[in-house]
């Protein structure tokens, strides 16, 4: 027993890309809501079909956890499975649900193999189109301690395959396939049980209205060309104040950014389960000018990531210890429902159609909404949930 331990080798430590002094096991923080996580969708281009995947790694709490899921209209089947870390450090498989890195930035594996939990299966590769891009920095406090201090880099490309549910078999397709994936690193909120030794913060606040989207997009001129688009933004309101936030651009295959400036929302959501409707962003780009990006939702078809323990499910969360290896899941016929909404909260991996005029493009992707609180001029109550 060493009085100074240092972490069990790794593959990757044989690199030369070390920045703490232990080993690539060991992070540089004992927070325990150290996450790094990636996730991932893909869907068919006519909105009838969409995957979504999710893999974390939180070493501070000995837990690797992730979730396969699957959306045809309003039906969702979810698979989750849960394990300790220590048991397999440097695989990235929990149960029956595998992630795999073909090439760097290139083609990546996402797999559910057949289990018991659900009759759902699928081998899904991401394979690029528009090389990645780093997003800003988040960062956020809950009162006096950091909550979230992270990096990611989000990624546009097409998908092939196969999908199987029910015993049904689809052949997953780069030319009527999209897909898209996330990498994060760092401090995230949301990991783990709500403490119990402290007051609670987590209610959300009441009259303050939140609108958030995140959306990645494959576009295609009618030369073939082709580009990507993404959208993100943050906007909080409340009576004499308004706070946004804009991460946004025009991604090229080069890996060329057109910058936006500012992102201004004209989105419709359905007041009975705060689902997108559609809408326009209106962009504005670095020389003044206005750029609208025009979206339509392609039916009810879209992952909803509560069921991936996205702010909780049944009073379960990201990184919770559950045993040595734990697997669940369930199948929710209809996810528009009021009470299942609550259940899933709003976030979902919605399969949009994005049509960009100024560009001459036109595509599909992936748009995550958040509308919380009170939004009148969209006949949203002040309801604060999630």
């Amino acid at each position: 027993m060493t009085s100074n331990p240092i972490g069990p080798l790794l593959a990757a430590d044989e690199g030369l890309n070390h920045q703490i002094s232990d080993t690539f096991a060991i992070v540089g923080t004992s927070d325990p809501a150290w996450t790094e996580k990636v996730c991932a969708m893909a869907m068919a281009r006519d909105g009838s079909l969409q995957i979504g995947f999710g893999l974390g790694r939180y070493p501070n709490r000995d837990v690797l956890d992730g979730y396969a899921a699957v959306s045809r209209g309003p039906e969702q089947l979810t698979v989750r499975g849960s394990r300790s870390l220590a048991s397999a450090v440097e695989s990235t498989s929990v149960g029956p649900i595998h992630y795999q890195v073909l090439e760097p930035y290139q083609r990546v594996r996402f797999a559910l193999d057949p289990n018991d939990v659900q009759p759902l299966a699928f081998d899904v590769e991401f394979a690029a189109v528009i090389p990645p891009r780093l997003e800003e920095r988040s960062h956020m406090r809950d009162r006096f301690r950091v909550s979230a201090d992270l990096v990611r880099y989000h990624q546009i490309g097409v998908a092939s395959g196969w999908i199987e549910v029910d015993g049904e078999r689809t052949e997953v397709a780069p030319d009527t396939w999209i897909a898209t994936r996330d990498h994060s690193w760092g401090v995230r909120y949301d990991v783990g049980p709500p403490p119990t030794d402290r007051g609670d913060t987590t209610a959300f606040p009441a009259g303050v209205g939140f609108m958030m989207i995140w959306m990645p997009a494959l576009l295609e001129r009618p030369d073939g060309s082709r580009y990507g688009v993404h959208l993100h933004f943050t906007l909080v309101q409340m009576p004499g104040f308004e706070q946004k936030t804009v991460t946004a651009g025009i991604e090229h295959p080069d890996g060329t950014v057109e910058p936006i400036h500012d992102l201004r929302p004209e989105l419709r959501f359905d007041p009975s389960n705060r689902r997108l409707l559609g809408g326009t962003v209106h962009a504005t780009m670095p020389d003044g000018g206005t750029r609208p990006f025009h979206i339509e939702v392609l039916g009810d078809t879209g992952v909803q990531l509560g069921a991936g323990l996205y702010f909780g499910f049944d009073g379960h969360h990201h990184g919770e210890w559950r045993g040595d290896l734990h697997v669940d899941g369930e199948r929710i016929p209809d996810c528009r429902t009021p009470e299942a909404a609550r259940r899933l909260h709003q976030i979902r991996d919605t399969t949009v159609r994005v049509t960009d005029p100024v560009g001459g493009g036109a595509g599909y992707g992936n748009c995550q909404p958040i509308a919380a609180g009170p939004w009148p001029g969209l006949g949203l109550a002040d309801d604060p949930w999630m």
